[in-house]
């Protein structure tokens, strides 16, 4: 993997991001470093940071962290919309 650089700080993605990347079928590494490079940047709070990308799929949030040297990664946030959820109706039931 390549090392990214924010502000002159390397962010580290945690193995929780890296989980709920793939728990919510976001690709990683591939998008996640897209949201990285591209993505807007909001700051919270004293330490807190958000990347946000907006896609056909629905919002992509990186979540993170600044430290004195380092920008800590812990949480994707996103909802992919898939092809089957828009199949059913609001019981869980097929529409056709």
């Amino acid at each position: 993997m390549t090392e990214i650089y924010f502000q002159s700080k390397q962010i580290f993605v945690t193995t929780h991001a890296i989980k709920r990347a793939r728990e919510r079928e976001i690709a990683y590494p591939d998008h996640v470093y897209h949201v990285l490079k591209t993505g807007k940047v909001e700051k919270f709070g004293k330490n807190g940071i958000k990347f946000i990308s907006k896609s056909k799929k629905g919002p992509i949030i990186c979540v993170g962290e600044i430290s004195a040297r380092q920008l800590l990664l812990k949480q994707l946030r996103g909802e992919i919309k898939n092809e089957m959820s828009n199949m059913q109706g609001r019981n869980g039931k097929d529409k056709r």
